[in-house]
């Protein structure tokens, strides 16, 4: 009989699976999710991921029809609001204690990251690892860098919206230049300046938001209750 450690431990990796996903699009919004076919994929009983789905519809990642099954959560714009709210509210106030104790060393680091964004540019997935390394290295130049768990715990919901942006409607050119405009912000010791780049970045994924839902109506939550049928929703990558 497997060990109680061992169940818990299989349900969290589970889990994590699971939401990596939805946050990746690879299980993009609306689309259908079979406990059968998820526990062959991952090699492992159903229950862990009968589990795990219920965890993420706590989440609002999953929703869960009865007699109907799960289906990844579409975007919902409010909670997009309130994901980039926190996110702004913490990385602004760190930004404030960077300016003031920034190292040479941050910020050629920060600098660093900008240049390898640009040879990124064309890979989605790569762009988007290193964009979270520059946002968490930022929080660390303020003295920070543990206040990244609560950004990362608070914007899954963020993360698709911004991921739907660099597939379909954000140039990446644009996005690694208003990093390097909050660098020499920084650089410059000149908070004004950097605090308007950030918040002018991070604002940003509203106007993908509504460029997305104009396009794609079917990807975000609406204000009926119509259920959802089981047909999977491709996203262009």
């Amino acid at each position: 009989m497997a060990s109680t450690a061992g169940k818990t431990s299989a349900r969290v990796a589970v889990h994590r699976e699971i939401r990596q996903r939805i946050i990746t699009l690879q299980l993009p919004p609306g689309h259908p999710l079979s406990e059968n076919e998820l526990a062959g994929e991952l090699e492992v009983s159903r229950t862990p991921v009968r589990e795990s789905l219920l965890l993420l519809a706590e989440e609002d990642l999953v929703r869960v029809f009865p007699k109907l099954g799960s289906f990844v959560a579409r975007v919902d714009p409010q909670r997009i609001a309130d994901a980039q709210f926190v996110r702004e509210a913490v990385e602004t106030a760190s930004l404030s204690d960077a300016v003031e104790r920034r190292t040479d060393q941050d910020v050629e680091a920060l600098r660093d990251l900008v240049d390898q964004q640009r040879s990124a540019a064309e890979d989605v997935d790569r762009f988007f690892g290193l964009d979270e390394a520059f946002h968490q290295r930022l929080l660390a130049a303020g003295g920070h860098a543990n206040a990244w768990r609560t950004v990362e715990q608070a914007k899954a919901h963020l993360d698709r919206a911004r991921r739907l942006g660099l597939r379909t409607v954000s140039p990446v050119s644009v996005l690694i230049d208003q990093h390097a405009e909050v660098v020499d912000g920084l650089a410059a010791r000149d908070l004004a300046a950097a605090v308007a780049a950030l918040r002018g970045h991070l604002r940003a994924v509203f106007d993908d938001v509504e460029r997305i839902r104009a396009e794609n109506p079917g990807l975000f939550v609406d204000s009926s209750d119509e259920r959802p049928v089981r047909r999977s929703i491709t996203v262009l990558r």
